[in-house]
């Protein structure tokens, strides 16, 4: 059997979407010939984001070595918190006494933590082992650049990454044996910026839907649902709302505001939850969602809960909710990790996406949604409309109709066995390839 050490820095129990891809198929790479161990920074250094819920879901016989980082209380004086640049010397010490006294035949970067990755030279040199990189998201972005695109947040420090980017990413990408991509469009822009991207062996597999999750869930003591009884129909969207967002959100409440102004009734039937919106921590946490409602006259319609929400408690509001909002981005190449889960848990849902997104060919492949797709040339005027449609649909007695999903689909190409079943068959043609 082969083996592959996962770099992911971010793994639980910390709950940080990068690491859910490589959490999500520790269950099921033996199965597909490959022994996984998993090097990780210690919680410790991630207090903020520690949901000890996900330890439940790691397989107890795979090897997880945790590995320290420079403070946080020390490196945020000279205003860094990456825990990329926090760790990489710990990584880096660590990854090298595995990789010298273990037989790797193969590195796997999981993370958008991408200050590590330059390291994957020195290893690769030392200890001749391959690397494959996934590309969860873009290293180098031109997102802002874009006319019209909101500000850039971080000030400074969105420019010292920009430079980090720029002078690391095509030398570190240059040596590795291969990449995997939740987005073909980032693949495309790779190969327009480098020429010679086109050559390296590179392929498309989605994040996955969490079977092993749910079926935790539902082994657990039910829990009633938190609206139970009120007789409003109350829709869920989970997940972080940054400016790339501001768009579908803000067409979202222009259709509830449009359903309020001509069957109020209908409106005042409808509840829109916004939950785990930030990242921030704690008291540091604002709201987002909510102050655009307010600007639409709809923010007695519309709670917001921006801070971290437990993976599993997400789950439940999911199963919980009488629908789904699934918001996308302005960026084309967005392929969201929660559509899979949102399948699962059975519900009606609302997807708002950019007309030639990624999110957009996937909801449309497995029929899981009814779709509004924005930014669409010549149709500008018409999403609002039909999001106050689809909401007096949803706010009646029988609610939306149901979707007809390609169940059979699904389970074959976008369930977390069916992305470590991938993973591992293109493990394998790097392996042999370098050989």
């Amino acid at each position: 059997m082969k083996r592959v050490l996962i770099v992911s820095p971010h793994f639980p129990p910390i709950n940080a979407p990068d690491c859910q891809r490589a959490r999500m198929s520790l269950p099921y790479y033996r199965r597909f010939g490959w022994e996984p161990e998993v090097l990780a920074v210690a919680p410790d250094h991630r207090p903020d984001w520690r949901d000890d819920s996900l330890l439940a879901s790691l397989p107890r016989d795979v090897s997880v070595h945790y590995c320290g980082a420079l403070p946080l209380r020390l490196t945020r004086l000279v205003g860094i918190q990456n825990l990329g640049i926090r760790s990489a010397p710990f990584v880096n010490r660590a990854a090298l006494h595995l990789l010298l006294t273990r037989p790797f035949d193969l590195v796997f970067f999981s993370t958008t933590q991408y200050m590590v990755t330059p390291l994957s030279l020195l290893w690769r040199r030392r200890c001749r082992v391959p690397y494959v990189i996934d590309l969860q998201d873009p290293w180098r972005s031109d997102y802002y650049q874009h006319p019209g695109a909101p500000r850039p947040p971080g000030g400074w420090k969105y420019q010292f990454a920009r430079l980090m980017a720029w002078m690391f990413e095509e030398r570190t990408f240059g040596g590795a044996a291969g990449f995997v991509s939740v987005s073909p469009r980032y693949l495309e822009e790779l190969s327009a910026r480098y020429p010679w991207f086109r050559s390296r062996p590179q392929t498309v597999i989605p994040f996955g839907g969490p079977s092993a999750d749910f079926a935790f869930l539902h082994a657990q003591p039910r829990r009633p649902g938190p609206w139970t009884g009120d007789g409003l129909r109350h829709w869920v969207a989970a997940g972080s709302l940054g400016p790339s967002f501001s768009h579908s959100l803000r067409v979202l409440l222009s259709g509830l505001r449009r359903l309020r102004e001509t069957d109020p009734a209908s409106a005042a039937r409808l509840r829109f939850h916004f939950v785990g919106t930030s990242y921030a921590p704690g008291s540091r946490a604002r709201e987002s969602a909510r102050p655009i409602a307010a600007d639409y006259g709809v923010a007695d319609l519309v709670a917001e809960r921006p801070h971290r929400t437990g993976y599993l408690d997400s789950l439940r509001l999911m199963e919980a909710a009488d629908g789904l909002l699934l918001l996308g981005s302005d960026d084309p190449g967005y392929s969201p990790s929660k559509l899979y889960p949102y399948f699962m848990a059975g519900r009606p849902v609302l997807a708002l996406a950019h007309h030639e997104s990624v999110l957009a060919e996937i909801v449309t492949r497995l029929r899981c949604a009814t779709l509004v797709t924005l930014l669409t040339p010549g149709r500008l005027a018409e999403p609002p409309r039909e999001v106050a449609a689809f909401l007096g649909r949803a706010a009646g007695p029988s609610g939306p109709p149901p979707d007809e999903r390609d169940e059979v689909g699904f389970e074959r190409d976008f369930t977390a066995e069916a992305s470590a079943r991938r993973q591992c068959g293109f493990f394998d043609s790097i392996v042999n390839a370098e050989a």
